[in-house]
Order: structure tokens, then C-alpha cells, then sequence
């Protein structure tokens, strides 16, 4: 069983999210995901200054297996995209929670952080989908 740390936030469709603090968060997919997905072939980065919406869809990442959209856990703006995804997209198997983040983004309302499930929900969700 992956394990899920406690200092990030997440949402049920798999991405976490690292308050940095200084109104922004970095985003990226969980261990559970990038394990559930297999060998990451490709990422495909958001756009640097693009709006999103709770819940839109910002990119893509595929797989030797699937490929599978990602969806923005807060509204707000793309600040930083994690460029060396796009040279070693395997970046995310190997490190999900540290060199493999997607994106950061500065956040519309950084109270929205909190509505995030903590690592205890998140566990029951990962449970769930066993």
C-alpha cells in the first residue's frame, strides 16, 4: 500500500495539492495514481497564465496502459509548469510527491485548501477503489 502524506491535501479524482504558503499550491498526482497507471509515458502541460475552474480538466497523462485527464483541485491561476516533465515524464512514477508535480498555481481562495480531503479521506477513497 502506497503510503499518503499527511502535510498535502487531495481530491477524489487523484491529484494532491502542497500549500507553499504564499498563496499558491503545487498540484500532482498521487502515488496511488501514478502506480494505478503504470509506466508514465507523457504528460501534457497546462498552459503558464491560463485560468482554471474547480474541477477543470488541464491536461493529460498517458501511460504504457492508459491515459487518464487531470482536473484542477482549486480555482485559480497557473503560475509554474513543471518543465522537466516533458524531457522525463517518468518523473512522476519515481517521485510523485517531489520532482514529479505538474503545476503551481496561485490559488482564487486559499480557504478552498481546507475543503480538500486530508489524508485520512483520501486513504478511505484509495480504499474504496480497491
Amino acid at each position: 500500500m502506497s503510503s499518503i502524506p499527511a502535510n498535502l491535501r487531495y481530491n477524489d479524482s487523484h491529484e494532491w495539492v502542497l500549500d507553499n504558503g504564499d498563496g499558491t499550491v503545487t498540484i500532482g498526482i498521487t502515488d496511488h495514481a501514478q502506480e494505478a497507471l503504470g509506466d508514465v509515458v507523457f504528460v501534457e502541460l497546462p498552459e503558464v497564465g491560463r485560468n482554471l475552474a474547480k474541477g477543470e480538466e488541464f491536461g493529460v497523462i498517458e501511460s504504457v496502459k492508459a491515459a487518464s485527464d487531470l482536473y484542477a483541485p482549486l480555482a485559480g491561476e497557473i503560475v509554474e509548469v513543471n518543465e522537466t516533465l516533458e524531457e522525463a515524464p517518468e518523473t512522476v512514477n519515481e517521485a510523485p510527491y517531489e520532482g514529479g508535480w505538474i503545476m503551481k498555481v496561485r490559488v482564487e481562495d486559499t480557504a478552498a485548501i481546507g475543503t480538500l480531503l486530508d489524508a485520512e479521506a483520501y486513504q478511505a477513497v484509495v480504499d474504496s477503489d480497491a
